[in-house]
C-alpha cells in the first residue's frame, strides 16, 4: 500500500480508496479534507484514470495550487500539470475561451471586474438620464448579480411578472431597460464579468449539446470542494457535466455554509442525497486543528441550528484553555483589549504576530483594532482591504495590456483613452460614446473610422484620436512576439505613465511608482513560473490570472502580521490564537440577517466559522456601548455567547485603572451646616495662605437626617447582580419555563442551575441568559 495512504485515519482512507459512482464526504472543520481530496486524486491517477479526465474545482486559486503541488508529489510533475483543477471561474473562463467563437465572443474576452461593472453602470445610469439615488450603480450591479446566479437572463426577466412588480414597487423600473443596456454593452465590448463566467457556460452547455457532450466525455471523474458554497449556476453546471458517468464527489460542510448573500444555496449538499441514487456518504468528524474545549463549544453553538446534517465531531487533541469572554465599555476599550492581550500573550510565550487573529463580521469594525496595535507597535495586515490589483496606477497600466487583447473593451478604453493627457476631453468621449450606441460599434471602432463618422469634430482632435488607435496598434503588433514582461515594459515607455505619475513629487507619487515596479515584478514572476511550468506565458494568459486573482491569493509579505479580517474572508485558514471582536446583538448576528430562521441560522453557522479557525485559543468580546452613524448606542450581548456551554467558558474582568485615593477637599464640609466659605486642602508642593475660619450658622434644614457614611444602601455586588432566588420560577426566551435549583458564583460568573418544563435542566450565565422572574 502506498505510503501516502498510511498518513490517514481510517474515514479518510475509506473515502480516497473509494472509486466510481456519486459520493458526499460530509467534513467538519479541521478534520483534514483538503489532504482527502488531494489524494483521492492521485490514487485515481495512480488506478489508472488518466490526469486529462480528472475536473477538481475549488473555491480559491491558492487551495488549487497547493493541491496541484501535493499531488506533484506522489505522481509527478509532468502528470499532475494534465489536470484541469482550479476555481470554478478560472476552469469555466478556460473552457469558454476554447468556445467563445459560438457565443459570439472573441477568444481574447475582457473580464471585469467590480469596478469596471460599476463604472459602465454608471455610465449608463448617467445616459439614461436616471437618478443615481435611486438606481445607485452597486446596488444595481447587486442586483444584476443575484439575476445571473438564478439563471435569470433578460429574456426571462421580461416573462416574471413578479420580479418586474419587485422592481417597480421599489421605486426602480427601468431595472430592465439598465440589465438589457448592461448586458449588450458587455458584449459590444468582448467582455464578461465574474457572474458572466457561469452563466455564459450554462448557456454554452445548453444551447450546444455537441459541446456539453465533449467535456461530459473528458471529464470522466469530477470532485467539487466546499460543495455547500455552490450557486445554483455553479449546481447545474456540475450536475450536466458529471450527468454521463456520474463520478461525481462533492466534499463540504453544512456548518460551514456562510455564503448565501452571494447565492450559495446550502440546499445543494443538504439535497445531493436526493440528486444521485445509490449515493455513497463519507464522515469525517475528527478535528485535527482545535483544542477539544474549542470543538466542543463549537459543538454546542451548531446544535442549535435545525438545518443540518447529522455529525458528531471530535478531537484527541489536549483539552486546552477555556474560551475567554471580555465585556469591554467601548469599541476603544475593546481595540485596547485586543492589542494588550496580544502583546501579553507574545510576551509570556514567545509568540510572533502572525500566530494571532483579529475576527470581527463588518470590515468598519477594524478601525478601532488598528488604532490600538499602531499604539502598541504591533505589525498587522488587512484581508479584504484595497486590493494591490485595484490601485488606480496599477488598474491604468493594465487597462493599457487589456487594449492590445480586446480594443472594444471599453471601460479599458474610457480609462486611459486620455491617461496619460492627450487632450481628449470628455465632449469628445461623450460624441464617441453616443456614435458608438447610435451604430452599435465599440468605440474603438468608431475612432478607427473618425474620417467616416459624422461627429464634428476639429482636426487636431480627430489627429490624437488617430495617434490613439495607432498607438494601441502598434502595441498589437509588438504582443505577436513578446512575452507579457517585454509588452509591459514597451506600454510603460512608450506612454509615460511612470514619469506622469513622478511629476508629482510627493511620497505618494514614489509608493505609486514603487507598485508600477511591482507590478512589472509580479509579471516578471508569473513568466518564470510559467516557464518552468512549460506553460503559456503570454499576455491573455496572465490577464486571466489577474482578473481572476483574490486578495489572499496575491499576499507576498513575509514579515508577520497580525490578520485582521471579516469571518468570510477567514473560512479556510487556521490561527493558534483567535479574537472574534464584537460579539453583540444587531451586530453579530447583524441586524440585516435575523428576519427568518435561515438568516439565524446562517449567521449561527458564521459564527460556528470564527471559532473553528482556533487551533489554541479563543478570545470573544463585546462593548456595552459603541458608536453607529456618529450616535453612542447601547449594546446588547449577543444570543451565541448564551449558546456556548458554559463548562468551556470563562468571564474574564476588564481592568480597572488605579486611581490615588487622596482628596483636595475637607470632607466636613459636606456637614449638616453648609459653610460660607470652601477650605481646599493644599495641594501637594503648594504653599498657601491661611484661610479665614468660617462663621457658623445654624441649618435651615432640621429633622432626624443621616450623614451620607450613616446611610444602609443596597448596593449589588457586581454588574450583573440579580434579584433571583432558589425557588423562583423563570421564563427563558429558548427554553420556556423553568424553575431556580442553585445560583453559585458571583458577579460576572454566577449561574444558575434551572429544570425546565422538558425535563431538562441547564446551567446558564446570569449575565447572557436574560431569564424573566415570573414569581
Amino acid at each position: 500500500m502506498n505510503n501516502y495512504i498510511a498518513q490517514l485515519n481510517e474515514s479518510q482512507k475509506e473515502a480516497v480508496l473509494h472509486k466510481d459512482g456519486p459520493m458526499i464526504i460530509i467534513a467538519g472543520a479541521g478534520s483534514g479534507k483538503t489532504r482527502v481530496l488531494t489524494y483521492r486524486i492521485a490514487h485515481l491517477m495512480q488506478q489508472g484514470v488518466d490526469s486529462f479526465n480528472i475536473l477538481a474545482l475549488t473555491f480559491t486559486n491558492k487551495a488549487a495550487r497547493e493541491m496541484k503541488k501535493r499531488i506533484a508529489e506522489i505522481v509527478g510533475q509532468s502528470e499532475a500539470k494534465n489536470l484541469w483543477m482550479g476555481t470554478f471561474h478560472s476552469v469555466f473562463a478556460r473552457i469558454l475561451r476554447s468556445e467563445s467563437e459560438k457565443l459570439g465572443f472573441p477568444s481574447n474576452f475582457t473580464i471585469y471586474d467590480t469596478q469596471d461593472s460599476v463604472r459602465l453602470l454608471s455610465s449608463i445610469i448617467q445616459e439614461m438620464s436616471l437618478d443615481k439615488d435611486k438606481y445607485k450603480p452597486k446596488q444595481v450591479l447587486g442586483r444584476i448579480s443575484q439575476y445571473k446566479n438564478s439563471l435569470i437572463t433578460v429574456k426571462a426577466y421580461y416573462t416574471n411578472p413578479e420580479l418586474l412588480e419587485a422592481d417597480r414597487m421599489s421605486g426602480r423600473p427601468k431595472m430592465g431597460e439598465i440589465y438589457k443596456n448592461y448586458v449588450d454593452r458587455c458584449f459590444k465590448a468582448g467582455a464578461m464579468d465574474f457572474d458572466d463566467l457561469l452563466l455564459r457556460t450554462n448557456e454554452l452547455l445548453t444551447r450546444f449539446p455537441d459541446v456539453l457532450g465533449k467535456y461530459q466525455d473528458r471529464f470522466k471523474y469530477i470532485l467539487v470542494d466546499e460543495y455547500q458554497d455552490t450557486n445554483h449556476s455553479q449546481y447545474l453546471i456540475v450536475r450536466a457535466l458529471a450527468d454521463r458517468f456520474e463520478n461525481i464527489c462533492v466534499v463540504g460542510d453544512d456548518s460551514q455554509s456562510i455564503y448565501a448573500f452571494r447565492g450559495a444555496n446550502i440546499q445543494n449538499i443538504l439535497n445531493f442525497q436526493r440528486d444521485y441514487k445509490e449515493v455513497s456518504i463519507f464522515k469525517l468528524e475528527q478535528n485535527y486543528r482545535s483544542s477539544q474545549t474549542i470543538v466542543n463549544a463549537a459543538n454546542s453553538v451548531i446544535e442549535n441550528n435545525q438545518s443540518k446534517l447529522d455529525k458528531t465531531i471530535w478531537t484527541q487533541n489536549d483539552k486546552g484553555d477555556m474560551i475567554k469572554i471580555m465585556r469591554t465599555l467601548s469599541e476603544g476599550d475593546e481595540g485596547r483589549f485586543v492589542a494588550s492581550a496580544i502583546f501579553e500573550d507574545q510576551m509570556r510565550h514567545q509568540l510572533s504576530n502572525d500566530q494571532f487573529a483579529v475576527l470581527y463580521r463588518t470590515n468598519a469594525q477594524s478601525r478601532a483594532i488598528e488604532d490600538a496595535l499602531r499604539k502598541k507597535n504591533i505589525d498587522y495586515k488587512i484581508f479584504g482591504g484595497l486590493s494591490f490589483y485595484q490601485r488606480k496606477e496599477i488598474k491604468d497600466t493594465l487597462a493599457y495590456l487589456r487594449l492590445i487583447l480586446n480594443p472594444n473593451d471599453e471601460e479599458a478604453l474610457k480609462r486611459v483613452i486620455n491617461y496619460p493627457a492627450r487632450g481628449i476631453g470628455d465632449t469628445t468621449m461623450n460624441k464617441l460614446t453616443v456614435a458608438a450606441n447610435e451604430l452599435n460599434k465599440s468605440i474603438f471602432e468608431v475612432i478607427e473610422n473618425i474620417d467616416v463618422v459624422n461627429l464634428q469634430l476639429n482636426t487636431g482632435t480627430k489627429n490624437k484620436l488617430r495617434d490613439f488607435v495607432l498607438l494601441i496598434k502598434s502595441f498589437q503588433a509588438e504582443a505577436q512576439t513578446l512575452n507579457a514582461f517585454e509588452i509591459a515594459e514597451l506600454v510603460l515607455k512608450k506612454t509615460k505613465l511612470v514619469r506622469d505619475i513622478e511629476k508629482d513629487g510627493t511620497p505618494e507619487a514614489i509608493s505609486k511608482v514603487e507598485n508600477v515596479q511591482e507590478l512589472l515584478n509580479g509579471i516578471k514572476d508569473f513568466i518564470e513560473v510559467q516557464k518552468e511550468k512549460e506553460e503559456d506565458d503570454s499576455l491573455a494568459v496572465f490577464l486571466i490570472d489577474v482578473a481572476l486573482a483574490t486578495d489572499l491569493d496575491n499576499d507576498k509579505d513575509d514579515k508577520p502580521r497580525v490578520s485582521l479580517m471579516t469571518i468570510h474572508l477567514a473560512k479556510g485558514l487556521e490561527f493558534p490564537h483567535v479574537f472574534i471582536v464584537g460579539m453583540e446583538e444587531n451586530l453579530f448576528p447583524s441586524a440585516m440577517s435575523m428576519n427568518t430562521r435561515s438568516e439565524v441560522e446562517e449567521e449561527r453557522r458564521l459564527f460556528y466559522v470564527a471559532l473553528t479557525r482556533a487551533e489554541k485559543q479563543v478570545y470573544l468580546s463585546y462593548a456595552q456601548s459603541r458608536y453607529r452613524w456618529g450616535k453612542l448606542v447601547d449594546c446588547e450581548p449577543s444570543r451565541f455567547l448564551e449558546e456556548i456551554d458554559e463548562q468551556f467558558v470563562q468571564q474574564i474582568a476588564p481592568k480597572q485603572p488605579q486611581f490615588k485615593q487622596n482628596s483636595f477637599i475637607d470632607s466636613d464640609i459636606f456637614g449638616e451646616t453648609p459653610p460660607e466659605t470652601v477650605r481646599f486642602k493644599k495641594p501637594i508642593g503648594v504653599k498657601r495662605k491661611e484661610a479665614p475660619k468660617p462663621i457658623k450658622k445654624a441649618s435651615p434644614v432640621q429633622g432626624n437626617f443621616k450623614r451620607m457614611h450613616q446611610v444602609k444602601m443596597d448596593i449589588p455586588e457586581g454588574p450583573f447582580a440579580t434579584k433571583l432566588k432558589v425557588g423562583n420560577f423563570v421564563i427563558h426566551g429558548k427554553f420556556g419555563k423553568g424553575e431556580v435549583l442553585a445560583i453559585e458564583g458571583n458577579e460576572n460568573d454566577q449561574k444558575a442551575e434551572i429544570k425546565f418544563e422538558n425535563g431538562e435542566i441547564k446551567k446558564l450565565l446570569l449575565q447572557f441568559a436574560k431569564l424573566k422572574i415570573v414569581n
